[in-house]
């Protein structure tokens, strides 16, 4: 006699992984639409109040100034996804140009011998801030403020030192120079418009943030450690290794928006960056970051900062005067994480 293992219900519960969801469902689900319905919200409105907005060379100028933003609004937004902030990241821009510059001036050496040290350097920073985090387990506001005001010391202090004035000297005649800014500060021309390479690095980076956050094993630990370090370490997420990754990862991408500043502009002053980090924060949080972690995307963030170049530059095209930037900005922030809230609370009603 054997024995039949009765029929399943209908409405026996089930894994919630193997269940369908509707395209609605799963639409409602993503962080970013928030700050993509908010984008096309200010697009309108900047179209419609500025003339030359919807010009290509507009365009253009609009895509450069959201990936200036872009670039360390990606990896900004990972860390924040994995519960953690980092207030040195505008300075550590600055620090990664200073090193390249001066030791290429002092040293006499190839351009790119300097890039290759200030890599080196930009990275050793964002392991300190990591390995400094995990093991006092301070928080990440004290770790990065310390950090922050030590860099923007060590920038300026060691500037003067070197140099005697608060800017790098030139090094646009040094071998290595042309060949570098081709790499960190080219322009190229696509459909008659005038692109500068950071985009590509800003689409770039957006897309292998995007592959590590939804394909591999690392994008669930940085989801696991923003929704709960102790609940991830009990199931052996390697917490301090994906912290360190994060920081290590907000370096790299200073280091690529420093050689930018350095070859666009040739010298760098050596008390630019400040505040730039609550722009890169903001990008993030307008893009569906939650500030407490667990919750995000890069392709929000990249929203994020295309909100932010629509608004710095259309403010310019409909001629008005840009001291209301930052107002624009604050209210855009509020709305945004308010929108967010909004959207997340409709997809968990609809789970």
């Amino acid at each position: 006699m054997t024995a039949t293992a009765p029929p399943a219900q209908d409405n026996a519960p089930g894994d919630e992984r193997l269940l369908r969801t509707s395209p609605l469902r799963r639409l409602l689900g993503r962080p970013e639409l928030g700050s993509v319905v908010g984008a096309a919200a200010v697009f309108l409105f900047f179209a419609i109040v500025a003339d030359s907005f919807l010009r290509a060379s507009s365009f253009g100028t609009v895509l450069y100034a959201a990936s200036t933003i872009g670039i360390m609004a990606v990896p900004v937004a990972l860390l924040m996804i994995g519960g953690e902030f980092d207030l040195s990241a505008g300075v550590l821009v600055t620090t990664s140009a200073l090193i390249s510059s001066m030791f290429s001036y002092q040293m006499t050496a190839n351009v790119w011998v300097g890039v290759g040290v200030s890599l080196l350097a930009t990275l050793a920073v964002g392991f300190f801030n990591g390995f400094m985090l995990t093991r006092t387990k301070l928080p990440s506001f004290i770790i990065t403020l310390g950090t922050f005001l030590m860099l923007t010391g060590l920038n300026l202090g060691f500037t003067k030192l070197i140099g005697g004035t608060v800017s790098t000297r030139t090094i646009a005649d040094m071998e290595g120079f042309a060949s570098a800014k081709e790499v960190f500060a080219s322009q190229l021309s696509i459909g008659g418009v005038d692109l500068k390479v950071t985009i590509l690095w800003w689409f770039a980076l957006v897309a292998v943030a995007t592959w590590i956050l939804l394909r591999t094993r690392s994008g669930n630990w940085i989801f696991a450690v923003g929704g709960g370090a102790d609940a991830a370490r009990a199931v052996g997420v390697p917490v301090r290794r994906t912290k360190i990754g994060l920081y290590m990862g907000v370096a790299l991408c200073a280091w690529i928006s420093g050689q930018h500043l350095l070859f666009s502009f040739d010298v760098v002053q050596s008390g630019e960056g400040v505040g730039n980090e609550l722009i890169y924060i903001i990008a993030a949080v307008i893009g569906g970051c939650l500030i407490t972690g667990g919750y995000g995307s890069a392709i929000g963030s990249a929203v994020g900062a295309f909100i932010f170049g629509m608004t710095s530059k259309g403010i310019v095209y409909a001629e008005w005067n840009p001291d209301w930037f930052k107002f624009f900005l604050g209210a855009m922030l509020l709305l945004a994480t308010l929108l967010n809230a909004w959207v997340r609370k409709r997809a968990e009603a609809t789970k």
